[in-house]
């Protein structure tokens, strides 16, 4: 889970709300426009959502694990 988050942030570990990736992924999940996420709305989407995320995680690496496997 950690590695895929490490992955995710990739050039915008210091600051992870300014990743088009993640701006994305919030805007998609939270309806708010991916331009409008900043410091505070990105971690106070991580603060409110955190059992999300984690499971999200989970999920995502279990896929990718499952993804390897078959390859």
């Amino acid at each position: 889970m950690l590695r895929l988050l490490w992955q995710l942030t990739r050039g915008f570990r210091l600051r992870p709300w300014r990743s088009p990736y993640l701006r994305w992924r919030i805007e998609t999940y939270w309806g708010i426009p991916a331009d409008a996420v900043g410091f505070r709305e990105f971690w106070g989407f991580v603060w409110r959502r955190k059992a999300d995320l984690w499971r999200y995680l989970r999920w995502a690496a279990r896929m990718r694990r499952w993804n390897r496997a078959r390859a």
